[in-house]
């Protein structure tokens, strides 16, 4: 069993948790972060969370990252929860949080603890049938609170200080017990306000060890082995680098390279949402300082989540992106064909040149044959290696792995079931 208020490789065994030094709502809040191992805080502002967020800012551990939408603020947490063992997004009540929920439900379906936290409204608010901006024009102030409920394993609304420290500290436990993301909503007038159980000690908890089945991830070891081995041309990557690969053929493909001791690997396979490894990367890239991240993203991934790319260079991050422009959603082609699954091309290294406008390192370049590709992989691992690098890579809207057409053909026929008599 780990010590209390351990977690993974998020915090040392031997950690145990300070009391807060000070005794406002935001500052324990953004205190107790700290102590669960969190550095960095994915971030979007919005009149609700305003007051809360310079208590990230005044807190000397941790680190605002703003993001450019809720959406990839989410999946960042996701990223950076994958490399730290913890993650947590801050956003503002019902139109940043219905932006996050897709992001924080795929943190659910992956066993990711996420802190979100949500500036709710002000807490002399509730109960007034008072119609709130920012609201679907209802006197109900929990319809942004249902819609967590299924996706998190616990709910903490805070609009009254005599019970916020026991329900932000055991959300954030449950969290860390579960590995499941949580939903903490402070209303906007409290994270300044005084209270005495705010310098207490943590709500305590053990967390259990997870029972895995060993007959069966033996044999799962066993059957990933063989069919890595099998690997054509592997390609070699050190142990300071990570590889993110975005729903699509990047499943596939980045499944086939060898890896070795160290590298890190992230792939969203269960809740497969589209756009997912932008944010995934800033925040694993984030989190993970000590390594060069290599995302491998499609097209119409990309045009989803693009904007964050600002976010990277704006960190700093010398993040390796791989964009494979096939011309559509060439996952879904091999599921079931048509004109929807064809999209309008960009001109995407001159977005990413867009984006940076001189403002920090950049280097983006386009590929179109192997000498090139080898060419620019010289080029992002030696005089570019401080830079973000962005690799346009043209392949053939048919030109895809035999794993993609066979998973494909499975998905099309279970799809396809006619309904069951009745």
């Amino acid at each position: 069993m780990e010590s209390i208020n351990g977690i993974g490789s998020g915090i040392p065994s031997t950690t145990v948790l300070a009391s807060s030094s000070s005794g406002t709502l935001g500052s324990h809040l953004a205190r107790r972060l700290a102590q669960i191992g969190v550095k960095d805080v994915f971030t979007v502002p919005g009149d609700f969370n305003l007051t809360f967020l310079d208590y990230i800012v005044a807190e000397p551990e941790l680190n605002l990252i703003g993001c450019c939408n809720e959406l990839n603020a989410g999946y960042a947490a996701d990223g950076y929860a994958r490399a730290k063992g913890v993650g947590a997004c801050a956003v503002t009540f019902t139109v940043g949080g219905l932006s996050v929920i897709n992001a924080i439900a795929g943190a659910y379906s992956e066993n990711l603890p996420v802190i979100c936290i949500v500036g709710g409204p002000n807490s002399n608010d509730y109960g007034t049938n008072r119609i709130l901006h920012h609201t679907i024009g209802q006197p109900d102030f929990t319809q942004e609170l249902r819609c967590f409920q299924t996706i998190t394993c616990a709910q903490a609304v805070v609009n009254n200080l005599d019970d916020a420290h026991e329900l932000i500290d055991t959300a954030i436990s449950t969290a860390l017990k579960e590995s499941k993301p949580v939903y903490i909503s402070i209303s906007c007038n409290l994270p300044g306000l005084v209270h005495p159980t705010f310098a207490r000690e943590p709500v305590p908890f053990y967390i259990a060890p997870k029972v895995s089945n060993q007959l069966g991830l033996e044999t799962a070891v066993e059957a990933a082995a063989e069919f890595l081995n099998k690997a054509v041309k592997p390609e070699m990557l050190s142990g300071n680098t990570a590889v993110i690969a975005e729903t699509g053929d990047s499943w596939f493909n980045c499944q086939k390279l060898r890896l070795p001791e160290n590298c890190g690997y992230e792939f969203q396979m269960q809740y497969g949402s589209i756009g997912w490894s932008v944010g995934a990367t800033l925040g694993y890239a984030q989190a993970a300082k000590d390594k060069r991240v290599i995302a491998c993203i499609g097209d119409g991934s990309f045009q989803v989540t693009a904007q964050d790319i600002s976010t990277m260079i704006r960190s700093g991050q010398p993040n390796i992106i791989f964009l494979i422009n096939n011309g559509g959603y060439t996952i879904e082609v091999e599921i079931h064909d048509g004109p929807y699954n064809v999209i309008k091309n960009w001109n995407y290294t001159g977005l990413v040149d867009a984006i940076h406008n001189g403002e920090g390192k950049c280097w983006t370049t386009k590929v179109k044959t192997e000498d090139e590709l080898v060419e620019a992989i010289a080029m992002a691992t030696g005089t570019q290696k401080d830079s973000l690098c962005f690799i346009e890579v043209f392949v053939h809207k048919d030109d895809t792995s035999k794993e993609l057409l066979e998973w494909g053909s499975r998905v099309s026929a279970a799809n396809s079931r006619p309904p069951n008599p009745q």
